[in-house]
């Protein structure tokens, strides 16, 4: 695969960085890492520095004239920043990347704020970990990053923004901020309340039910770590849409209940049988590798609890020359082996199971 980070740069910069977090140092390596002149911001002097010592760009000066402003702030204070640097670079464009984006362009709209220049974005990508050291240049590669269209600005002057993502690896989707805050609260935020409270069912739970915790449990709380204080400001800006999902999930569950409840009902299990069999349904329309909606094959893999045992699964995997499309690892706390789930196409999978066996694997069923 071509690593687009060796083509040339499609914007020409400068490019002004205003908060260096994990998103804003990430765009910052990944554009130095094409050349392009960065110059960095942030309301932290430390988070600032570090940004600057890991190679992200420069601290920004008086006299800089950027092409393009990103801001990356929290969603509480976006529209601030972003009204300020337009008053601050009459010629740049300036564009952010907040996880919601009516309420944004509603606040600019009101406040007279020059929407010729202004442009707002989502990279739907992330990590667990926050800060400018949790900075990768290639954290958008793949990406999904929606850009919010509105008609207030052109199309040429817009076009640095698309460069931007271009030059990152992301792909481009555009979206009214409508359509983006009503899609963003079905696949993202919706997800984080189910989380978050299904991972509070865990507080008061008897040491003996969460030892027993495998990889379900793991899978549904996993983005319950997040941070509260953001998503207070994301849940807030976007709740509206957050909320008519929410009640709909809640009349399936009143459903759910129901069927439960009274299992010789007449047509109880076929309730239950029908809700499982749409949530079947559900996942396959989630995109898979490559945004390509497709139904991988797995098998899974006894690995031993000891040093390098996954590197060479990894090799013996490539030596059969077949491509691991995904991984997903198991591992009880004082086991003495984890379950390594791998997936791969439905095709190989034979091949790949035989190949393995007989390297000395063993495959659990």
């Amino acid at each position: 695969m071509t690593d687009s980070r060796a083509t040339e740069a499609r914007v020409a910069g400068p490019v002004r960085i205003v908060g260096v977090g994990l998103l804003g140092a990430s765009i910052g390596l990944g554009l130095r890492a094409k050349g392009v002149e960065v110059v960095l911001a942030d309301a932290s002097p430390t988070h600032l520095a570090i940004a600057a010592d890991y190679g992200a760009g420069r601290p920004a000066t008086p006299d800089d004239v950027p092409q393009l402003v990103v801001v990356c702030v929290p969603p509480d204070v976006t529209a601030d920043v972003v009204a300020a640097e337009l008053a601050a670079n009459p010629t740049a464009i300036v564009t952010d990347v907040a996880s919601v984006k009516l309420a944004i362009y509603d606040d600019l709209a009101a406040r007279g704020a020059d929407l010729s220049r202004y442009l707002g974005t989502h990279p739907m990508a992330g990590r667990e970990v926050g800060g400018p050291m949790s900075g990768r240049a290639d954290l958008f590669v793949g990406r999904p990053w929606v850009v919010a269209a509105h008609e207030g600005i052109s199309y040429r002057d817009a076009s640095v923004i698309d460069d931007l993502i271009l030059d990152l690896g992301a792909t481009l989707i555009e979206l009214t901020p409508e359509q983006h805050d009503r899609a963003v609260a079905l696949v993202s935020h919706v997800p984080q309340v189910v989380s978050t409270l299904m991972a509070r069912r865990l507080i008061d739970a008897p040491h003996a039910s969460v030892n027993l915790a495998g990889q379900g449990i793991r899978d549904v709380t996993r983005v319950a770590a997040s941070d509260p204080e953001l998503w207070v400001q994301i849940l807030g800006q976007n709740a509206s849409p957050v909320i008519e999902i929410l009640r709909g999930y809640r009349e399936d569950l009143d459903r759910f209940i129901s069927a439960l409840d009274d299992l010789d009902a007449p047509g109880a299990r076929r309730r239950i049988a029908e809700e499982l069999f749409g949530g079947n349904t559900g996942v396959e329309r989630l995109p898979g590798k490559h945004g390509v909606d497709r139904r991988y094959a797995s098998l899974i893999v006894m690995v031993d609890d000891r040093p390098g045992q996954l590197a060479k699964l990894f090799n013996d995997v490539g030596d059969a020359g077949v491509n691991l499309e995904d991984l997903r690892l198991e591992h009880s706390p004082g086991a003495q082996v984890g379950l390594a789930e791998i997936s791969v196409l439905p095709e190989v999978l034979e091949r790949l199971t035989d190949e393995l066996a007989a390297r000395g694997w063993r495959i659990a069923g």
